[in-house]
């Protein structure tokens, strides 16, 4: 408790109110103070208790600078109180503190105690405010008992005694409208989220127009910049498992959109990209609907079956990769074989750079290549280097 200041009962220059909470009980460590039934505010600042008591109000005050770690308290197995407590470890207070209620405490935390019931966001409201730090950008202004000063804070709303039937009603209206007012909020800032997602989509069309308009005349440069840009924007409506009534269904749909989204990626890196690739670029282009590993896994095992554009193929070391259908591992060995001859000699690294792509690929490329007898390994300290087969020309 040595952490708290005596305070007035209003809000701060830069302080922003956030939420307020009735019947808390305030501990000291495990000690039980005299600070009952009080209102908990919380601001972008500070946490603030407050409670009409003969004529005027005692209020307190914390600073989030304190707090350093916050949990709530599990119930014990013979708990049959319904009060809820929140624990707040806390720092060792500052040399130019305020004057408080006490000036030593044996604890480093305290616990603040819900009578009538802890609210579910608050502990994350709480968290959120405290990590937000505005108390560190916007420090608060001290205020001066003058005039002059009195116009720059606002006062916080007046505490109401509430008492028999009548409070109790009161009560549960003024909870009724902060739900509705939230509700309202809620639906204004969904509503600006949906507009600005219609503007993002129409911008992501334009650009895919653009693209296939000038696909002559358009520079490597800006080809680039527009492909990066609707890697940006995402996908417009992706698949998820809530949308289908069973997950077969499900990774059907989920295999057709993978399809729709990475034939193209897939054919300028060559024809093939390994699954690791694809998971990132698919969960990127997915914003908050990520997929796991799993459902990405089950839904590429119905590339084949749909007899759709890209297929999952298995290669003998265990790589897993996306290719499309058209793949040629024929094709691929003739272009191993040119650069083998142009070059003398190469390993995964050395193709890597050559083609642009991992040195995993390169590697399998190499290793079908050896597979149809048009290349021939050295396999020595320094690297796996490969050769082209001689035997092939000399016969």
């Amino acid at each position: 408790m040595n952490r708290f200041e005596y305070a007035d009962p209003q809000l701060r220059p830069n302080e922003n109110f956030v939420r307020r909470d009735v019947a808390v009980h305030l501990y000291d460590g495990d000690i039980k103070t005299t600070f009952e039934s009080g209102e908990l505010i919380l601001t972008s600042h500070r946490l603030i208790w407050i409670k009409p008591s003969n004529g005027g109000n005692n209020c307190l005050s914390l600073s989030h600078q304190y707090i350093v770690y916050m949990e709530k308290e599990a119930s014990g197995p013979l708990s049959f109180t319904r009060s809820k407590k929140i624990v707040l470890y806390l720092s060792e207070p500052v040399a130019d503190k305020m004057p408080g209620p006490t000036d030593t405490s044996m604890f480093n935390y305290i616990k603040l105690s819900f009578k009538e019931g802890l609210d579910s966001h608050f502990l994350t409201q709480l968290s959120d405010t405290v990590q937000r730090g505005k108390w560190k950008i916007d420090p608060i202004i001290s205020l001066n008992t003058s005039n002059n000063n009195q116009g720059n804070s606002k006062v916080l709303p007046q505490i109401k005694t509430r008492t028999g039937i009548i409070g109790i009603e009161r009560s549960l209206q003024e909870k009724q409208k902060e739900t509705d007012e939230s509700i309202s909020l809620a639906f204004q800032d969904l509503t600006k989220l949906m507009d600005m997602a219609k503007d993002m989509v129409a911008v992501s069309k334009t650009i895919s127009v653009k693209i296939r308009a000038r696909q002559g005349d358009i520079t490597e440069d800006e080809t680039v910049r527009f492909k990066s840009y609707l890697m940006s924007l995402g996908i417009d409506d992706p698949v998820t498992r809530d949308a289908y009534k069973t997950s077969n269904e499900y990774f059907k749909q989920l295999a057709k959109q993978l399809a729709c989204i990475l034939e193209e990626p897939i054919k300028e890196a060559g024809g093939m990209m390994t699954l690791t690739d694809v998971y990132c670029r698919v969960n990127r282009a997915r914003g908050l609907e990520l997929l796991s590993p799993e459902d990405l896994l089950h839904a590429s095992r119905q590339l084949a079956p749909l007899d759709l554009s890209i297929i999952l193929r298995s290669f003998d070391s265990g790589v897993m990769v996306l290719q499309v259908r058209s793949h040629d591992d024929n094709a691929v060995a003739d272009r191993i074989v040119e650069l083998l001859k142009e070059n003398g000699s190469i390993t995964a690294g050395d193709l890597a750079q050559l083609e642009g792509i991992s040195v995993l690929l390169a590697r399998e490329r190499l290793l079908v290549t050896e597979k149809h007898g048009k290349a021939c390994r050295d396999d020595s300290i320094e690297a796996l280097r490969f050769y082209p087969n001689l035997f092939l020309e000399m016969s």
